[in-house]
């Protein structure tokens, strides 16, 4: 400003000295204020985050609460031992116990039921799991003792063509028997497809065809959750025609298509069975678990058994979309003996997406597979994964129950 006027200034004297004439100055430039920045555009608002579900934040908070010894354990569903049952139960943190005939048989009622709460009892703040293969026909691990019913319960398929009242009072009478005895889950029902009566697996499926196999499995899977009692949908992805693999591998040559279009439809049927109303009215989910077969399944893996396959995992989770409890077909079956590195087949197993480890040999497993993690061989994030959804699953069959702090604790 001082510079324009003196400027103005020197030129009048300049006019002034010439002629003597005024002109005006020029105009003075205007102050132009400074361009203001454009307005920045309103931050659109943001989504309120979902509220944390109050389950899944205990679920949690109970894992992030349990040692590698207690998660590792909690991973292993285990044949019952004959001797130090209940001992192995707190050495071991297991995750639960099978019980078969051997368990069972020439006790009455009441002394299997407190024999099972003695489980229950050293189990402490983690509930085990307590399953039985009670199929009817050629497997009935309780009602093959005439001290827990007079007789043995029916075959799927003898069961299917009575018709469905049959069968669903079956179910019912079943469902109420294991559960009074002290059981959570039933390692059934059996999704195999088999039409030809000189197949191993014949006589544990309904022999009928992928459709009616499926309304089998859904109606089964049904009427166990409605008493909540666990189903075990088995043995994925199928086991076709192949031999006994408690003896000996088994290669499973179809096609894939031949799975999509068969197979995978009593698996699909019964994985669909997720929420049920229970007896009080209450709508509950209570997801079945699947358990892989130790077949070789050449479209899927011509590698490894179908039980240590990282594919077939991936084919259950992603294509069938599966997420509830994966587990494996008993690892002391000779037909995966041959494909453990080391002897971990159980580390193997959890690598290729297991969540329960079925096997007898659980005293040897249970160390090597915390050791692998301490190794760095498995990351304990499988390992917590894997945990997490048993633990899931293990509140979703009642066994663990939400208090008024938000944390979990036994329910029974």
């Amino acid at each position: 400003m001082k510079r324009r006027l003196f400027a103005a200034l020197l030129f009048m004297l300049l006019l002034t000295g010439c002629g003597g004439k005024t002109v005006p100055p020029p105009p003075e430039e205007p102050d132009i204020p400074p361009a203001e920045a454009p307005e920045a555009p309103p931050e659109e608002p943001q989504e309120p985050e979902p509220p944390e579900d109050p389950e899944e934040a205990a679920l949690l908070a109970l894992l992030e609460d349990m040692t590698l010894e207690e998660k590792t354990g909690q991973l292993f569903f285990v044949r019952c031992p004959a001797e130090n049952a209940v001992e192995d139960v707190m050495t071991y943190h297991l995750g639960g116990y099978l019980l078969f005939g051997r368990d069972t048989q020439g006790k009455t009622a009441n002394e299997l039921i407190q024999t099972i709460a003695s489980y229950q009892t050293a189990a402490d703040r983690i509930p085990l799991l307590i399953g039985v293969d009670e199929e009817g026909g050629t497997v009935v691990r309780v009602s093959s003792n005439p001290h827990l019913r007079s007789k043995k319960f029916s075959s799927p398929g003898k069961l299917w063509k009575q018709g469905l009242d049959a069968l669903l009072r079956e179910t019912r009478e079943k469902s109420i028997l294991l559960k009074s005895l002290g059981f959570n889950v039933n390692l059934a029902p059996v999704a195999d497809v088999s039409t030809n009566s000189g197949d191993f697996i014949y006589d544990r499926t309904t022999g009928m065809d992928a459709e009616e196999t499926a309304d089998y499995t859904a109606r089964v899977t049904e009427a166990q959750s409605f008493y909540g009692l666990g189903s075990v949908l088995k043995h994925f992805p199928g086991y076709g025609n192949n031999k006994d693999t408690h003896t000996g591998v088994a290669v499973d040559e179809r096609s894939m298509e031949k799975f999509l279009e068969q197979d995978f439809l009593p698996f699909q049927a019964g994985i669909a069975v997720e929420e049920t109303v229970w007896p009080s009215g209450e709508l509950r989910r209570l997801r079945p678990a699947v358990l892989v077969s130790h077949n070789i399944v050449n479209c899927m893996d011509p590698n490894l058994p179908a039980s240590l396959s990282p594919e077939v995992h991936r084919i259950l989770r992603e294509d069938l979309g599966f997420d509830g409890v994966v587990m494996t077909d008993d690892l002391a079956m000779d037909a995966v003996s041959a494909y453990a590195a080391g002897g971990n087949v159980a580390v193997m197993s959890i690598q290729a997406g297991n969540d329960l480890v079925v096997t007898t040999d659980y005293r040897t497993q249970i160390p090597r597979v915390i050791q692998a993690v301490r190794d760095g061989a498995l990351e304990e994030e499988a390992v917590d994964a894997a945990c997490l959804r048993v633990l899931r699953w293990k509140l979703e069959l009642g066994l663990l129950e939400r208090t008024e702090e938000g944390t979990l604790r036994p329910a029974l």
